[in-house]
């Protein structure tokens, strides 16, 4: 394992190139380009406010201000939706690149991550401005858990390349893996606290909502903006959980290397 991850190290200027080349096709017929980052979870946290704000005047539904709590689960959720569908279909979208290079194949997985990571780093801008906003409003004030929030990032992204190796050679091997991962997006959703707390949720729930790697990451991300307490049982579970998948998808993707590509 360490020994492949060296290589990958090795072609980090190759990967760099893949990563910009992803960036560039993204945007190439754009003509809002990188706003679109922005826009989409703008939208989404609109929504979701009108809906528990305003119609259900449910604002106690998460931290106050509600909209913020909202923007600080959605930018990092949509990195994560983002990665998950590109990583699965990260080999059969390149596979005569896949096949005919002698690239390691775990880069085909890692540059979807991190390009898809850049774009949640470029709508960071956007966070920042609404914190500005309401900390000039007195309705939030900033704390020293802050630093918390790039080992939330760190996290995420151990995170997602460890789900992405393991769904990139089962997408290959079974067509059905990306139907199978769209429904499982739109449930998981749901089940991560992102516009609601963990201490909304019935206690047996809860519990259960520890399990999701996500709810102690999001912890992370929204420690330094509100003053409640933290819980502690997600982070250590999100942590471990994280490093866990990373483990399990290289251990994986090396049985599964030789079996992908027969098959592409």
């Amino acid at each position: 394992m360490f020994e492949r991850y060296s290589r990958i190290w090795a072609r980090r200027a190759i990967l760099q190139t893949l990563v910009r080349r992803d960036l560039r096709v993204r945007y190439a017929r754009s003509w809002l380009g990188y706003l679109w980052t922005i826009i989409d979870p703008l939208a989404m946290a609109l929504i979701y406010f009108l809906v528990f704000a305003v119609i259900f005047k449910r604002p106690d539904a998460g931290h106050k201000p509600y909209f913020l709590f909202l923007i600080i689960g959605l930018l990092p959720w949509q990195w994560f939706n983002a990665s998950i569908n590109e990583t699965a279909r990260a080999l059969v979208a390149e596979a005569k690149l896949v096949r005919s290079t002698n690239l390691p194949r775990e880069l085909w997985v890692i540059r979807a991550v991190i390009a898809k990571g850049i774009e949640f780093l470029l709508s960071l801008p956007v966070l920042l401005a609404f914190v500005i906003f309401y900390v000039i409003k007195g309705d939030t004030t900033l704390n020293w858990r802050i630093v918390l929030f790039p080992v939330a990032l760190v996290l995420q992204f151990i995170l997602l390349t460890g789900i992405g190796l393991l769904l990139a050679p089962a997408t290959v091997l079974a067509d059905d893996t990306i139907r199978l991962v769209r429904i499982v997006l739109r449930m998981l959703f749901y089940g991560t606290p992102i516009i609601y707390t963990l201490d909304k949720a019935p206690d047996w729930l809860q519990t259960v909502l520890w399990f999701n790697p996500l709810s102690g990451i999001l912890e992370l991300y929204r420690a330094g903006f509100f003053p409640e307490r933290i819980q502690l049982a997600p982070l250590l579970i999100g942590a471990s959980m994280s490093v866990g998948f990373l483990v399990w998808g290289s251990l994986s993707f090396a049985r599964m290397e030789r079996a992908v590509l027969k098959e592409i």
